[in-house]
């Protein structure tokens, strides 16, 4: 304990005196200052009054540590009087405790302070380049803000997307019904004698009702509450309903909702639960700070998403990722591709090899500095939004590029934020959490949101565990919960295109009536026509589309989906055909249908010159042979 000195006239408040002319001791300050807040008061020694009322401390000392005069007269110096002040806020207490318990602590706070202070301007740099000038604890109200609209305006787009398409998917006439799925559910869970659980195994509100109107009232329910959210209606409440409803669609949207772009937007409106504002009309101005808990949650989830999206991609002994020539193949065998990508699949094999290893360093390297001081966070999260832009440009994945985009509006703070919306910042006077009335019931929600942060982080690393192929016994408990909670969607694991799918499969779908003159149906936005130019369709996603571009990878045996789709076809069904580009067979259905499997590839640009295609195609083999009504229900 470093107490060296007592003053014969002790200040009315706890008195910091620090170098007013080191810039470093000037930054810090300010967040000492802010911690503090008004129960110390700060004063450079270059002022005359230092000198006037405690000669007893001669200027030298002044000029090697800075000293914390108490209201006593005591004095203290370096690592102590740091901790001293920042005492006296009590949610630093503990340092000091600990400072004044733990000898060892102790040593090793001295050391650091005086190794600091003995090269200030070193770490008086390295402040610059890790917080800029905005050392002050940041705040995150108006990051709060826009990120809650923001994801307001994505669940807007995911509900209207499914709105359009789902009674095609899985509406009583469609390709999946989710009235057969959940008769086939409650049969099995019935027979099993499994009663309130099957709500835990199969979380749905389509256990009320699973028919047209009923999922279209979902559809609906899902881009009203997004509009409330977007309005900033009762946020948490509205967060609340939206993740019930689209965990309900979710389940019994089967393999056309299996995607990870739908776990990624129930998870993100998961724990933006925890970090909206719980008033009902919550106001900029008097809104108290979210928890730190739920802002980490934000961020462990992108690092999660962009790190095992890196390094899956080295685990999983894929030769093209390995050798960085995995993009020469991607543009043309992703499953949407755009016109933007056909021209970035001509680029030279140096530039998709740089490319290449400029993803791993965003991937891989960056996530690291999602935990970094904030101008450090402000680098990664420019370069992971630069990177979605980029896929986005190439590739249509709906509203999953804005999605992993808004997460890196938590790595911001209200700092850097009011530059681009200074109007939002007006009248805003609140820097802190606001002291509440109840503390012990705030202290309580504090720790138990710490808690199930710690229960989130533990789950989600036996996941990540495992898709790194890492092999662990975790202990029962720990396993039991990772199972327990996996049927909600929303603790998951990530990693896009860990193997390079090479080549490119399509399946052409096509109808006859004779059984000798066939003619194909062209989908909407998946490769069909080779002079067919790719377009952009995000942030919808056609999920018919999405599905064919993974059934072209198998079998036609193992994707039963793909034969009912064949089925409403011969039906002539308005639903299926409502999904396609065109109908060939407008005035009756074909009596057979097929499908044939083709290899494509993208054109070079002396062979689009000269043919005007986008693709060339080679047949490779029958996937579904001719089927009528009569075949399909034998």
């Amino acid at each position: 304990m470093n107490r060296v000195a007592h003053v014969a006239a002790p200040p009315l408040k706890p008195l910091m005196i620090f170098d007013g002319d080191c810039g470093f001791c000037a930054l810090w300050i300010k967040r000492w200052r802010q911690s503090a807040g008004d129960a110390v008061d700060y004063l450079p020694f270059q002022d005359p009054r230092v000198a006037q009322d405690f000669p007893e401390i001669p200027r030298e000392a002044f000029m090697t540590a800075v000293h914390l005069i108490e209201t006593d007269g005591t004095v203290s110096t370096g690592a102590r009087a740091v901790f001293g002040a920042l005492a006296h806020n009590p949610a630093g207490s503990r340092l000091l405790r600990w400072y004044e318990s733990l000898p060892p602590l102790a040593k090793c706070g001295e050391f650091a302070y005086r190794f600091i202070a003995g090269h200030r301007p070193l770490f008086s740099c390295l402040t610059r380049v890790g917080w800029g000038r905005q050392v002050e604890r940041p705040t995150h109200l108006l990051t709060r803000w826009i990120f809650l609209r923001g994801l307001g305006a994505i669940y807007l787009m995911a509900f209207m997307s499914l709105w359009v398409q789902i009674g095609p998917l899985i509406g009583s006439n469609g390709i999946l019904p989710a009235e057969q799925f959940m008769a086939g559910a409650k049969n099995h869970f019935d027979s099993h004698g499994v009663g309130l659980d099957r709500f835990r195994e199969l979380p749905t509100l389509c256990w009320f009702g699973a028919g047209d109107s009923f999922l279209r009232c979902l559809c609906a329910a899902g881009a009203a509450l997004s509009l409330l959210l977007v309005a900033g209606i009762a946020p948490r409440l509205v967060l609340i309903l939206l993740w019930m409803v689209y965990l309900s669609l979710s389940v019994v949207g089967q393999t056309f909702l299996s995607f990870q772009w739908d776990t990624l937007l129930l998870e993100t409106g998961f724990f933006a639960i925890f970090f909206a504002p719980h008033r009902w009309l919550p106001n900029l101005a008097r809104e108290p700070s979210p928890s730190r808990a739920s802002l980490w949650l934000l961020r462990w989830l992108l690092f999660r998403l962009m790190f095992q999206s890196g390094v899956t991609k080295l685990v999983y002994d894929d030769p093209t990722w390995l050798n960085w020539t995995a993009l020469t193949f991607h543009y043309e065998t992703q499953p949407l591709p755009t016109w933007i990508g056909w021209h970035a699949h001509q680029l030279p094999l140096w530039f998709q090899k740089l490319s290449c290893g400029v993803m791993y360093f965003i991937e891989i390297v960056l996530p690291f500095l999602f935990f970094a001081p904030r101008r450090l966070r402000f680098v990664a999260a420019g370069g992971t939004v630069l990177l979605q832009v980029l896929i986005s440009f190439t590739g249509n994945y709906n509203f999953f590029n804005l999605l992993t985009a808004l997460l890196c509006v938590p790595l911001l703070d209200d700092f850097a934020l009011g530059r681009f919306f200074p109007r939002l910042t007006l009248g805003r006077q609140s820097t802190g959490q606001k002291p509440s009335p109840n503390q012990l019931g705030r202290r309580l929600r504090v720790w138990m949101l710490r808690a199930f942060a710690a229960l989130v982080v533990l789950v989600t690393s036996v996941q990540m565990f495992a898709n790194y192929r890492v092999p662990i016994r975790w202990p029962k408990p720990v396993a039991a919960l990772t199972t327990a909670v996996a049927p909600f969607r929303t603790l998951n694991s990530y990693g896009l295109f860990r193997v390079m799918t090479r080549p490119r499969y399509e399946i052409i779908i096509e109808g006859s009536r004779d059984g000798s003159s066939w003619q194909p149906y062209e989908f909407r936005w998946k490769p069909g026509d080779v002079k067919r130019r790719p377009g952009f369709v995000q942030p919808h996603q056609p999920r018919l589309d999405w599905q064919m571009w993974f059934a072209a990878l198998g079998e036609a045996r193992n994707n039963p989906w793909f034969v009912n789709f064949c089925v409403r076809l011969l039906h002539g069904s308005p639903e299926a055909q409502s999904l396609l580009q065109s109908n060939p067979f407008p005035e009756q259905p074909p009596r057979y249908i097929r499908a044939t499997l083709y290899e494509y590839h993208f054109t070079d640009r002396a062979g689009r010159r000269v043919s005007g295609d986008w693709w060339r195609r080679e047949r490779v083999r029958e996937y579904l042979p001719p089927i009528s009504l009569r075949s399909a229900s034998e």
